[in-house]
């Protein structure tokens, strides 16, 4: 099965299942843990066996115990730098004091990873790949991840969720980073101890993920088919769902295994059996490729009856209705008797709510958000609304994204007449030679800013992409003179 048929089945969004291999693939400054823990030996000692005798000391069954390895290194570096307080880590023993003098404790070797890993240096030969997951985040529920670093909180724009926060949490829109985060070191699950704490508190937890695997599809990204993550994941699932019942077969048929397959750009799905110790063999789905767009774009075409963004600002509602918040609740009808295709939910003031959606002062505001994400069902609304002859509005960027536009070609050359019009205007009394928008906001008067900036866009003096990041910066506006710049760019660039 193609991977564009397999992802249109869905009936609830998907939660991706993010590890390392997600942050080795578009991050400059990422490390496997081996790579990690070596960098780290290394930049301690400047001895590469230093790191081999730590390592040959950490073998427990014929295998590398990286756990342990973190162990004894946490030791060796901790007292190092307590030896050496001026000395090349004087600025994390700097951070560990002025954590002791608050009464925190906290350890200067996981403070040095978070140091490490806290920076985001995107591969620039990823940035069309990042694109398309970002125009697929819209369809995504939430996403798991064992990884330090923010990456998946830049990319999804989600709210990380971190330790206990994982227990209160709201199951959409949300980073689970159930292994600690690069913000808050003494929550970075490492070292052995870490991970029995870990599994000792971890049954709060596995219940809430066990609900998340029960109700949506899971996407495993940056994972190998042998990696102990997965294996103990699924082991944990089946632990609790018999896997010879319908309920298991729903969850198998939702799993999805993204393996990684350098120069690989299939997109096929098949299935692959893995044996899971003490249990019997599990049959999940798994696409081995390197065609990662392929999968992104794919999610970003689902459409679903409801986005997981209102989903999202829904269950905020709900979750305040059921903790005794004062919203009142009014329902109309006999919901029991009405299909589910019948019915809508609407949340709002109690003066102005009606059945509406997203509206054309909103769109703009969200323009660059809506492109982003090529969101065609949310641009699609523009069918039941009508964009009257004296407004500005951006059409072109929607246009290309949803197809069955409504009066397209009317709306396009009504704003090319206005960026005409404008432009005419302006001609006269906003002619200029600058260089920068900086240098029009800096020298010219208010009453000439937007004309001067049109102008020199026109002019070929400031690019496109200037004009773009100060609309951007600028987010959120809807007067006039933010929607005639608007306007100027939407044309310009589609």
């Amino acid at each position: 099965m193609e991977i564009q048929d397999f992802v249109g089945h869905y009936k609830n969004h998907p939660v991706l299942f993010i590890g390392t291999g997600f942050s080795l693939r578009y991050l400059q400054n990422s490390f496997g843990w081996n790579e990690l823990l070596e960098f780290i030996s290394n930049e301690l000692t400047g001895n590469e066996e230093f790191y081999y005798d730590l390592k040959a000391e950490s073998m427990e069954n014929g295998e590398y115990s990286y756990d342990l390895l973190a162990t004894r290194l946490e030791i060796e570096f901790n007292k190092c730098l307590a030896a050496d307080r001026k000395g090349k880590f004087e600025a994390i023993n700097d951070i560990f004091y002025k954590n002791m003098k608050e009464g925190k404790k906290l350890s200067r070797f996981k403070i040095y990873i978070t140091e490490i890993l806290n920076g985001l240096l995107i591969r620039p030969d990823k940035s069309n790949e990042i694109d398309a997951l970002i125009r697929a985040r819209k369809n995504i529920g939430s996403v798991i991840t064992t990884n330090y670093d923010r990456l998946c909180e830049k990319v999804f724009e989600f709210n990380p969720l971190i330790g206990n926060d994982i227990l209160l949490s709201n199951p959409y829109g949300s980073v689970y980073k159930i292994h600690g985060c690069v913000t808050d070191s003494d929550n970075i699950i490492i070292t052995r101890d870490d991970y029995n704490n870990f599994n000792n508190k971890y049954e709060l937890i596995r219940a809430q993920l066990l609900s998340i695997f029960i109700h949506n599809p899971i996407i495993f990204i940056g994972y190998s088919i042998s990696d102990s993550n997965i294996k103990s994941l699924l082991k944990t699932i089946f632990s609790y769902v018999n896997v010879n019942t319908e309920l298991a077969k729903k969850i198998r048929d939702n799993f999805l295994l993204v393996e990684y397959a350098p120069g690989d750009h299939t997109t096929e799905i098949t299935e692959h059996d893995i044996d899971i110790e003490s249990m019997a063999t599990i049959r999940i789905n798994k696409i081995k490729t390197d065609n990662y767009t392929a999968i992104y774009d794919a999610l970003s075409k689902l459409v679903l009856p409801v986005s997981a963004m209102d989903i999202r600002k829904v269950q905020k509602v709900w979750n305040t209705i059921k903790s005794g918040g004062e919203i009142k609740v009014n329902i109309t009808e006999n919901i029991d008797e009405l299909k589910n295709e019948d019915m809508v939910l609407a949340v709002g003031s109690e003066r102005t709510v009606k059945y509406e959606f997203q509206t054309k002062t909103e769109m703009i505001q969200n323009y660059f958000k809506i492109v982003d994400e090529a969101n065609s069902q949310l641009i699609s609304l523009l069918n039941k609304q009508v964009i009257s002859t004296r407004e500005r509005f951006p059409v072109f960027a929607f246009s290309s994204i949803c197809e069955n536009l409504i009066n397209e070609e009317k709306y396009k050359n009504r704003q090319v007449d206005k960026i005409v019009a404008d432009l005419k205007g302006y001609v006269k009394e906003c002619g200029n030679e600058y260089s920068t928008i900086t240098d029009i906001t800096d020298n010219l008067p208010d009453w000439k800013v937007i004309g001067g900036i049109m102008y020199s866009v026109m002019d070929d003096n400031i690019s496109i992409e200037e004009l773009k990041n100060y609309l951007e910066e600028h987010s959120g506006r809807c007067d006039t003179d933010f929607r005639k710049l608007l306007c100027l760019y939407d044309y310009l660039a589609f």
